[in-house]
């Protein structure tokens, strides 16, 4: 016999794990599926860590919802007795001077009221010794950002869930048939609401829908050692760090839970398959040259971890969530771009309150704004 819920939630990733959580609060009974698990070693949620920023330039609405979910990720931890899952090693960013980025960013910041200091080239390098500024810089310095531990965080919304009535179930799941969704367990859901937030996973259910809407792409990511003892790259000193007038698009975090200084670049890489992609690092000797480069100290470090995950690329780099156009019953979310994370806590709520019509749509989110030509604005 099919079990019966109100809504069904497939992909136990950031969004949908606090979409379940959201959908419940709001006092549906609630089933959340996950093929591998919750922040597995294939989902795009997985890894051990993410930026939570403040500063998206113009694109004020991205802001706004990082510090709604700042702090429902805050409120979420602190109930769990576990506040050391948020890292406030603030953020920094090092732009040259007249980038119109930096305009735009201090611009939203004092509309929405997020706190930020202004670092001169001298203060920048009096603060931050470790770090080698390629060129004249200035500092723009979120205090209230930092680090989330993203395994942890995205396992401990669903552990909340379940605490409130979610029932979990780790099953893979087809797109819905006839008002049923059938898992790879054979269990057959009922529900008056689907709602896909599978992250890669979402062009191969509705591949005919999302093909070059959402495309997924093969990301690296190192972590060095640092000396023993040395602190210089720990929290208390070293800030999340990014380069957006470089073209490789760097960022950095500290070394979080002694795993190591976390290097990566934000630029798409070539398609890749979440089922079957092969997670070799291979970018390590572009990534020790840039170590030389830009944060000396560090340039005969050990690897001493990697990991190959993957985006799911909108064309301009929203995201998508937005109702399936042929089943009125069925709702999409995903689309994160390689910024999403953070904004779980956030797309969670917007997407109960969407579905209930407490809120208006946001016509960035629609399928139809999702093109198959890519053309990346959001950063």
């Amino acid at each position: 016999m099919p079990e019966s819920y109100d809504a069904v939630v497939i992909g136990a990733g950031v969004f949908g794990a606090w979409t379940a959580y959201h959908l419940r609060a709001s006092g549906r009974s609630v089933a959340l599926l996950d093929a591998y698990g919750p922040a597995n070693s294939r989902a795009s949620s997985g890894d051990e860590t993410r930026v939570l920023r403040m500063g998206y330039g113009a694109d004020e609405i991205y802001t706004r919802w990082a510090m709604r979910s700042r702090r429902l990720w805050m409120e979420l931890f602190a109930a769990a007795a576990q506040p050391e899952l948020f890292q406030q090693s603030g953020v920094l960013w090092a732009p040259t001077p007249g980038d119109r980025r930096a305009v735009e960013t201090r611009a939203a910041f004092e509309k929405c009221g997020v706190a930020f200091q202004e670092l001169t080239a001298a203060e920048l390098r009096a603060r931050y010794p470790q770090i080698r500024f390629a060129s004249e810089r200035f500092g723009v310095f979120e205090p209230e950002g930092g680090v989330l531990l993203a395994r942890k965080g995205v396992q401990q919304v669903v552990r909340a869930a379940i605490r409130n009535g979610v029932d979990y179930f780790k099953a893979a799941a087809s797109a819905p048939d006839g008002g049923r969704v059938t898992a790879s367990s054979g269990q057959v859901l009922e529900a008056g609401l689907y709602v896909y937030a599978c992250g890669p996973w979402l062009p191969k259910i509705f591949p005919q829908l999302l093909e070059g809407r959402i495309r997924p792409t093969r990301q690296e990511v190192f972590y060095f050692g640092t000396r023993a003892g040395d602190r210089t790259f720990a929290p208390e000193q070293m800030p999340v760090w990014l380069d957006f007038s470089d073209d490789r698009c760097p960022y950095a975090l500290p070394d979080v839970e002694s795993r190591g200084f976390k290097l990566a670049f934000d630029r798409h890489g070539p398609a890749f398959d979440p089922d079957s992609g092969d997670r070799l690092a291979t970018g390590l000797t572009a990534a020790r040259a840039f170590l030389a480069e830009r944060f000396p100290a560090l340039a005969e470090a050990p690897l001493v971890e990697s990991r190959v995950c993957q985006y799911e690329n909108t064309s301009n780099g929203d995201f998508l969530i937005d109702r399936h156009p042929e089943f009125d019953n069925v709702w999409l979310a995903g689309g994160g771009s390689g910024h999403g994370f953070k904004h779980g806590p956030a797309v969670g709520e917007y997407l109960s309150k969407l579905i209930d019509g407490l809120v208006p749509p946001e016509p960035r989110f629609s399928l139809a704004t999702k093109l198959r030509e890519a053309e990346r604005t959001v950063f």
